[in-house]
């Protein structure tokens, strides 16, 4: 029985022993921890691997609205023609934990389990168990659960499984059980009751750090991509576990409905970085209509209206971005 270092023993080993496609069937699953497995197989081990998931309880519980896009922008745009979604859309339910690993066509290694694709589940925030079984075995169950699903980017996927928005899944145990209501209540209404913290965008001295922050990249010397940014945290939030620890993933959710997968990096993880930093300065400065590249100043801030970031938890891998302009 695996019961410690799931990620590593699981979901990396074996690649490494040869195998190169991955079919999984979980309960539930995130896209932070789709995009952060499949980022690790590319970075760390420089292989081409294709992971096939079907996620199983969302035909009683729904999804919420980040995920669901994160899962298609996944497939569609950061990994696309390494990653197929499928939600199950027919009852009953399914909180299997599967794993199959093939190599080739030839199944090589399965494992079944209590472990969700999380990374909650995977990185020990919670005890979870895995069991080796036999591989052939793991993928025909997968093979014979493709009848009853949709891909995450149908056309018709909104309307086959119920897609709620996020606050439905901060609020309610059980999403399904929100009431019809939250669909029509306003913003502030829809995200108010869930863990928050308003993240300032100037130093305690009030001024707009010049070399670091919005204007990390403006550092000419360096040859740094001008619109390189990075979203500063103050101690007093990086130091607690509002968000996730170092070397994990979570996916953010903009006001503007634009998903950004984000990490935290830096010295004690103080700061929110993406992929590619330079999305990221460039998704502020298009807010603040600025050009490419260019310098960030407080004064444009000023203009703009607001000065600070607001995080809304929505799931321990899922957090709505509020940088709207003040009414």
């Amino acid at each position: 029985m695996l019961n410690d270092k799931l990620f590593k023993r699981v979901l990396l080993d074996p690649v490494s022993a040869g195998a190169d496609e991955l079919f999984i069937v979980s309960g539930y699953a995130t896209s932070a921890m789709a995009f952060h497995h499949l980022n690790n197989l590319k970075t760390e081990l420089h292989k081409d691997v294709k992971v096939n998931l079907i996620i199983g309880m969302c035909v009683l519980d729904g999804l919420s609205e980040s995920n669901h896009l994160g899962f298609k922008k996944i497939m569609n745009e950061d990994f696309k023609g390494s990653f197929t979604c499928r939600y199950i859309t027919n009852t009953p339910q399914l909180h299997s934990k599967v794993y199959s690993w093939c190599k080739g066509k030839t199944p090589v290694a399965g494992f079944v389990g209590s472990a969700n694709y999380t990374q909650t589940a995977f990185y020990e925030k919670q005890r979870e168990c895995l069991v080796k079984t036999d591989p052939a075995q793991c993928l025909k169950y997968f093979k014979s659960l493709i009848k009853d699903t949709i891909y995450c980017n149908h056309i018709e996927a909104g309307s086959s499984i119920r897609i709620y928005p996020d606050a439905a899944f901060a609020r309610f145990k059980r999403p399904s059980k929100a009431k019809e209501i939250l669909a029509d209540e306003t913003p502030e209404l829809k995200i108010a009751g869930v863990p928050f913290v308003k993240v300032p965008l100037l130093a305690k001295d009030g001024t707009l750090p010049e070399r670091s922050g919005l204007n990390w990249g403006q550092r000419p010397e360096e040859r740094r991509q001008p619109d390189q940014a990075y979203i500063r945290l103050p101690a007093e939030i990086y130091k607690t576990d509002f968000f996730p620890p170092i070397g994990q993933d979570f996916i953010v959710r903009t006001d503007d409905r634009k998903i950004l997968t984000c990490h935290r990096a830096q010295q004690n993880g103080k700061g929110i970085h993406t992929s590619n930093n330079s999305l990221l300065g460039q998704y502020f400065r298009n807010r603040l209509g600025l050009a490419e590249g260019e310098f960030v100043k407080k004064e444009y801030l000023e203009k703009y209206g607001r000065s600070d970031i607001g995080f809304y938890k929505i799931e321990d891998e899922t957090y709505y971005m509020d940088f709207s302009e003040p009414s």
